[in-house]
């Protein structure tokens, strides 16, 4: 009977705020614009950090894996919301339902770690400055950013393993944007015990572990700029690390505004909290770091001018010419 009732399920219905059409018709104006300078706005970061060499640092490489995973988290979920706030029949299909549960879950937790791997960098900057060539070499970071994103996605596997195993008994109404994990699991029939104890432990292990990680290197990083003897000194020492510690503290502080308030008597203003975490969030860490950065606006400006291309393809040229020379 019930892998009958799970083969049985082919879509979804996506509720959202499907009594307040009104509402929703703001929402996609102000989510269609936010994620339009969510796209623009990272995908932008990620050309800059590829094009100009002054930006070739473990930094900034850790950075453009930040930006990608911001475009792909918000692109896994938020065309289809688009298109549903102006739609009557709001349905998802089962495999998309899936893939959107998987995605979201996989690019949450490897953002998680890329904020603790991206303070692990300014710790080996600021704390050990000589060892820094040697323990933040290119080969290093690639394997870190390579673990970020491994240890995301193979933990959302195993979450989505252990949620469609259950029996859904025919319920196919999800009270939610898009299909969230917890919003899913509402529609079990089944014993969901395992799920709940399995979520917990990922979300204390990959969630609270590297907040305590980043806590841990913000307490050495502060200890040695105020060792620092320069006023000087100890402002730039602090300006490398203060576009990081604003999206670790925005990131951080939405979720623990999200699970820690106390419930919203109305549930769609929970909804409507949890879109714009997962809707705005992202699209403000190009906009911290532009601003905090001499050398991404600098970057932006040459780029602007025609100045950055223009060096590139020289590069380019010169390569190619002795490559031609030698061969």
């Amino acid at each position: 009977m019930d892998m009958a009732n799970r083969t049985a399920m082919t879509e979804y219905v996506l509720l959202g705020l499907y009594e307040h059409h009104n509402l929703e018709i703001i929402l996609f104006g102000l989510c269609l614009g936010i994620y339009s300078m969510n796209v623009l706005g990272n995908s932008l970061l990620i050309v800059l950090i590829l094009l100009d060499p002054h930006l070739h640092s473990p930094m900034y490489f850790f950075l453009s894996n930040l930006s990608l995973m911001d475009i792909c988290g918000t692109s896994s979920f938020v065309p289809l919301m688009l298109v549903n706030f102006l739609e009557v029949q709001r349905t998802i299909s089962f495999p998309g339902c899936a893939l959107q549960m998987y995605l979201t879950l996989a690019l949450g937790t490897t953002e998680c770690l890329l904020l603790v791997v991206m303070a692990y960098d300014r710790y080996v900057a600021i704390c050990q400055p000589l060892r820094y060539p040697e323990l933040m070499r290119r080969q290093m970071c690639v394997r870190m950013a390579v673990l970020s994103w491994g240890t995301g996605f193979v933990n959302s596997l195993l979450q989505s393993i252990l949620v469609w195993r259950l029996p859904f008994c025919g319920h196919n109404v999800i009270n939610h944007f898009f299909c969230e994990i917890l919003a899913v699991l509402k529609l079990a029939c089944g014993d969901i015990s395992l799920n709940a104890l399995v979520l917990m432990v990922a979300s204390a292990i990959l969630t609270l572990i590297p907040l305590l990680l980043i806590c841990l290197s913000y307490i050495f990083i502060l200890a040695a700029i105020l060792r620092v003897p320069s006023a000087a000194g100890r402002q730039k020492a602090f300006s490398t690390c203060s576009a990081h510690l604003t999206v670790v503290v925005i990131f951080y502080g939405t979720i623990f505004f999200m699970y820690l308030k106390p419930k919203a008597k109305n549930f769609n203003l929970d909804k409507i909290i949890a879109l714009f975490y997962g809707v705005v969030t992202p699209s403000l860490n190009p906009i911290i770091y532009s601003l905090r950065n001499t050398e991404v606006k600098s970057a932006a400006i040459a780029l602007l001018r025609g100045d950055l291309l223009s060096r590139k393809m020289s590069h380019f040229y010169c390569c190619s010419t002795l490559s031609g020379k030698r061969g």
